[in-house]
Protein backbone atom coordinates (compact mmCIF):
# COMPACT_ATOMS: atom_id res chain seq x y z
CA UNK A 1 0.00 0.00 0.00
CA UNK A 2 2.78 2.41 0.93
CA UNK A 3 4.59 1.66 -2.31
CA UNK A 4 1.44 2.32 -4.35
CA UNK A 5 0.86 5.63 -2.51
CA UNK A 6 4.44 6.74 -3.23
CA UNK A 7 4.09 5.87 -6.90
CA UNK A 8 0.79 7.76 -7.11
CA UNK A 9 2.40 10.78 -5.44
CA UNK A 10 5.32 10.76 -7.87
CA UNK A 11 2.95 10.48 -10.84
CA UNK A 12 0.90 13.43 -9.58
CA UNK A 13 4.01 15.54 -9.09
CA UNK A 14 5.15 14.52 -12.56
CA UNK A 15 1.91 15.79 -14.05
CA UNK A 16 2.21 19.08 -12.14
CA UNK A 17 5.77 19.59 -13.38
CA UNK A 18 5.00 20.69 -16.98
CA UNK A 19 2.03 22.78 -15.82
CA UNK A 20 4.13 24.57 -13.25
CA UNK A 21 6.94 25.11 -15.77
CA UNK A 22 4.48 26.55 -18.27
CA UNK A 23 2.97 28.87 -15.65
CA UNK A 24 6.40 30.11 -14.57
CA UNK A 25 7.46 30.61 -18.19
CA UNK A 26 4.32 32.58 -19.03
CA UNK A 27 4.81 34.73 -15.93
CA UNK A 28 8.40 35.50 -16.92
CA UNK A 29 7.37 36.35 -20.47
CA UNK A 30 4.61 38.64 -19.23
CA UNK A 31 6.99 40.36 -16.82
CA UNK A 32 9.58 40.81 -19.57
CA UNK A 33 6.94 42.30 -21.87
CA UNK A 34 5.82 44.75 -19.20
CA UNK A 35 9.37 45.86 -18.43
CA UNK A 36 10.39 46.19 -22.08
CA UNK A 37 7.24 48.09 -23.02
CA UNK A 38 7.72 50.52 -20.13
CA UNK A 39 11.33 51.11 -21.22
CA UNK A 40 10.24 51.55 -24.84
CA UNK A 41 7.57 54.08 -23.92
CA UNK A 42 10.01 55.81 -21.58
CA UNK A 43 12.54 56.27 -24.38
CA UNK A 44 9.92 57.73 -26.71
CA UNK A 45 9.04 60.22 -24.01
CA UNK A 46 12.20 62.08 -25.02
CA UNK A 47 13.24 60.61 -28.39
CA UNK A 48 11.13 60.90 -31.57
CA UNK A 49 10.02 57.45 -32.80
CA UNK A 50 12.53 56.72 -35.60
CA UNK A 51 10.12 54.53 -37.60
CA UNK A 52 6.75 52.78 -37.27
CA UNK A 53 5.29 49.54 -38.58
CA UNK A 54 3.01 51.54 -40.89
CA UNK A 55 6.00 53.35 -42.37
CA UNK A 56 7.76 50.04 -42.91
CA UNK A 57 4.68 48.71 -44.70
CA UNK A 58 4.60 51.76 -46.99
CA UNK A 59 8.29 51.40 -47.77
CA UNK A 60 7.93 47.71 -48.57
CA UNK A 61 5.02 48.49 -50.89
CA UNK A 62 7.12 51.06 -52.75
CA UNK A 63 5.42 54.23 -51.47
CA UNK A 64 8.29 55.37 -49.27
CA UNK A 65 7.82 57.21 -45.98
CA UNK A 66 8.33 60.97 -46.05
CA UNK A 67 8.38 62.73 -42.68
CA UNK A 68 9.75 65.93 -41.21
CA UNK A 69 9.56 66.11 -37.42
CA UNK A 70 8.45 69.43 -35.92
CA UNK A 71 8.22 70.15 -32.20
CA UNK A 72 4.86 70.99 -30.66
CA UNK A 73 6.22 74.43 -29.83
CA UNK A 74 6.47 75.24 -33.55
CA UNK A 75 3.36 73.52 -34.93
CA UNK A 76 0.62 76.05 -35.58
CA UNK A 77 -2.11 75.93 -32.94
CA UNK A 78 -4.69 75.73 -35.69
CA UNK A 79 -3.41 72.22 -36.40
CA UNK A 80 -3.71 71.09 -32.80
CA UNK A 81 -7.21 72.50 -32.56
CA UNK A 82 -8.19 70.94 -35.88
CA UNK A 83 -7.29 67.40 -34.81
CA UNK A 84 -9.03 67.87 -31.48
CA UNK A 85 -12.10 69.15 -33.34
CA UNK A 86 -12.04 66.32 -35.85
CA UNK A 87 -10.68 63.36 -33.92
CA UNK A 88 -11.13 63.76 -30.17
CA UNK A 89 -13.01 66.72 -28.69
CA UNK A 90 -12.57 65.36 -25.16
CA UNK A 91 -8.81 64.84 -25.51
CA UNK A 92 -8.01 66.98 -22.47
CA UNK A 93 -10.73 65.39 -20.33
CA UNK A 94 -10.38 61.64 -20.69
CA UNK A 95 -7.57 59.40 -19.45
CA UNK A 96 -6.96 57.75 -22.80
CA UNK A 97 -10.36 56.18 -23.47
CA UNK A 98 -13.58 58.01 -24.32
CA UNK A 99 -16.23 55.46 -23.42
CA UNK A 100 -19.08 57.72 -24.46
CA UNK A 101 -17.57 58.12 -27.94
CA UNK A 102 -17.10 54.35 -28.19
CA UNK A 103 -20.75 53.78 -27.28
CA UNK A 104 -22.00 56.33 -29.82
CA UNK A 105 -19.75 54.91 -32.54
CA UNK A 106 -21.07 51.42 -31.85
CA UNK A 107 -24.67 52.61 -32.05
CA UNK A 108 -24.05 54.48 -35.34
CA UNK A 109 -22.32 51.47 -36.89
CA UNK A 110 -25.17 49.19 -35.77
CA UNK A 111 -27.59 51.40 -37.70
CA UNK A 112 -25.44 50.97 -40.79
CA UNK A 113 -24.30 53.52 -43.34
CA UNK A 114 -21.54 54.17 -45.82
CA UNK A 115 -19.05 55.54 -43.27
CA UNK A 116 -17.92 53.23 -40.45
CA UNK A 117 -17.08 55.32 -37.42
CA UNK A 118 -14.65 54.45 -34.65
CA UNK A 119 -14.36 55.65 -31.09
CA UNK A 120 -10.58 55.74 -30.81
CA UNK A 121 -9.08 58.72 -29.03
CA UNK A 122 -5.95 60.56 -30.11
CA UNK A 123 -4.15 58.72 -27.30
CA UNK A 124 -5.23 55.34 -28.66
CA UNK A 125 -4.28 56.30 -32.19
CA UNK A 126 -0.87 57.48 -31.00
CA UNK A 127 -0.28 54.22 -29.13
CA UNK A 128 -1.22 52.23 -32.22
CA UNK A 129 0.81 54.37 -34.62
CA UNK A 130 3.95 54.50 -32.47
CA UNK A 131 4.15 50.94 -31.16
CA UNK A 132 1.84 48.66 -33.14
CA UNK A 133 0.44 47.85 -36.57
CA UNK A 134 -2.83 48.83 -38.26
CA UNK A 135 -4.71 45.52 -38.26
CA UNK A 136 -4.87 42.64 -35.83
CA UNK A 137 -8.31 42.45 -34.28
CA UNK A 138 -8.83 42.05 -30.56
CA UNK A 139 -5.26 41.03 -29.84
CA UNK A 140 -3.90 44.29 -31.22
CA UNK A 141 -6.66 46.26 -29.52
CA UNK A 142 -5.60 44.72 -26.22
CA UNK A 143 -1.99 45.79 -26.78
CA UNK A 144 -3.24 49.21 -27.86
CA UNK A 145 -5.09 49.61 -24.56
CA UNK A 146 -1.93 48.74 -22.63
CA UNK A 147 0.26 51.21 -24.54
CA UNK A 148 -2.45 53.86 -24.27
CA UNK A 149 -2.39 53.44 -20.49
CA UNK A 150 1.39 53.78 -20.50
CA UNK A 151 1.66 56.92 -22.63
CA UNK A 152 -1.11 58.63 -20.67
CA UNK A 153 0.85 58.09 -17.45
CA UNK A 154 4.45 58.36 -18.69
CA UNK A 155 4.12 61.02 -21.40
CA UNK A 156 1.23 63.30 -20.63
CA UNK A 157 -1.12 65.02 -23.06
CA UNK A 158 1.33 67.48 -24.60
CA UNK A 159 3.81 64.77 -25.60
CA UNK A 160 1.01 62.53 -26.86
CA UNK A 161 -0.20 65.33 -29.12
CA UNK A 162 3.34 66.04 -30.32
CA UNK A 163 4.03 62.43 -31.28
CA UNK A 164 0.59 62.02 -32.86
CA UNK A 165 1.03 65.08 -35.08
CA UNK A 166 4.43 63.83 -36.22
CA UNK A 167 3.71 60.18 -37.04
CA UNK A 168 0.06 60.15 -38.12
CA UNK A 169 -0.30 59.31 -41.80
CA UNK A 170 -1.37 62.39 -43.75
CA UNK A 171 -1.25 60.87 -47.23
CA UNK A 172 0.14 57.85 -49.03
CA UNK A 173 3.76 57.61 -47.89
CA UNK A 174 3.50 60.92 -45.98
CA UNK A 175 3.74 61.07 -42.20
CA UNK A 176 3.19 63.93 -39.82
CA UNK A 177 1.41 67.23 -40.29
CA UNK A 178 4.59 69.05 -41.26
CA UNK A 179 5.27 66.70 -44.17
CA UNK A 180 1.58 66.88 -45.01
CA UNK A 181 1.61 70.68 -45.04
CA UNK A 182 4.67 70.69 -47.29
CA UNK A 183 3.05 68.18 -49.62
CA UNK A 184 -0.31 69.91 -49.92
CA UNK A 185 0.44 73.60 -49.35
CA UNK A 186 4.19 73.91 -50.00
CA UNK A 187 5.03 75.34 -46.59
CA UNK A 188 5.56 74.04 -43.08
CA UNK A 189 3.05 73.26 -40.34
CA UNK A 190 4.33 76.25 -38.38
CA UNK A 191 2.12 78.63 -40.37
CA UNK A 192 -1.10 76.87 -41.25
CA UNK A 193 -4.34 78.71 -41.77
CA UNK A 194 -7.42 77.31 -40.08
CA UNK A 195 -8.70 76.04 -43.44
CA UNK A 196 -5.42 74.30 -44.26
CA UNK A 197 -5.28 72.66 -40.84
CA UNK A 198 -8.88 71.53 -41.22
CA UNK A 199 -8.15 69.97 -44.61
CA UNK A 200 -5.23 67.98 -43.20
CA UNK A 201 -7.33 66.87 -40.22
CA UNK A 202 -10.09 65.71 -42.59
CA UNK A 203 -7.60 63.37 -44.28
CA UNK A 204 -6.47 61.60 -41.09
CA UNK A 205 -9.24 58.97 -40.78
CA UNK A 206 -8.53 57.62 -44.30
CA UNK A 207 -5.19 59.08 -45.45
CA UNK A 208 -4.77 56.66 -48.35
CA UNK A 209 -8.16 57.51 -49.85
CA UNK A 210 -8.68 61.21 -49.13
CA UNK A 211 -7.15 64.27 -50.75
CA UNK A 212 -5.64 67.05 -48.66
CA UNK A 213 -5.73 69.55 -51.48
CA UNK A 214 -8.88 70.47 -53.43
CA UNK A 215 -10.94 67.91 -51.48
CA UNK A 216 -14.35 66.87 -52.78
CA UNK A 217 -17.48 65.23 -51.44
CA UNK A 218 -17.47 64.07 -47.84
CA UNK A 219 -13.84 65.11 -47.28
CA UNK A 220 -14.62 68.69 -48.31
CA UNK A 221 -17.74 68.84 -46.11
CA UNK A 222 -15.93 67.26 -43.17
CA UNK A 223 -13.05 69.72 -43.54
CA UNK A 224 -15.46 72.64 -43.51
CA UNK A 225 -17.09 71.28 -40.36
CA UNK A 226 -13.70 70.98 -38.67
CA UNK A 227 -12.86 74.52 -39.76
CA UNK A 228 -15.92 75.81 -37.90
CA UNK A 229 -15.14 73.73 -34.81
CA UNK A 230 -11.61 75.13 -34.51
CA UNK A 231 -13.01 78.32 -33.01
CA UNK A 232 -15.07 76.27 -30.55
CA UNK A 233 -11.96 74.39 -29.42
CA UNK A 234 -10.08 77.66 -28.93
CA UNK A 235 -12.87 79.54 -27.16
CA UNK A 236 -13.84 76.61 -24.93
CA UNK A 237 -10.29 75.72 -23.94
CA UNK A 238 -10.51 72.16 -25.23
CA UNK A 239 -6.77 72.41 -25.99
CA UNK A 240 -5.82 73.58 -22.51
CA UNK A 241 -3.85 70.41 -21.69
CA UNK A 242 -1.58 71.10 -24.65
CA UNK A 243 -1.12 74.83 -23.99
CA UNK A 244 -0.94 75.41 -20.26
Amino acid sequence: MATKAKKAGKAKRGRRGPVRWMAVTLFKLALAFVLLSVIWVGIYRFVPPPITFTMISDMLSGHGATRDWMSIDRIDRNMVRAVIAGEDSRFCEHSGFDYEAIRKAFERNERGGHVIRGGSTISQQTAKNAFLWQDGGYFRKGLEAWFTFLIEHLWGKRRIMEVYLNIAETGIGTYGVNAGAERYFHHGADRLTAQEAAQIAAVLPLPKKRAGIAPTGFTRRYGNTIRKRINVVRNSGYDSCVYK
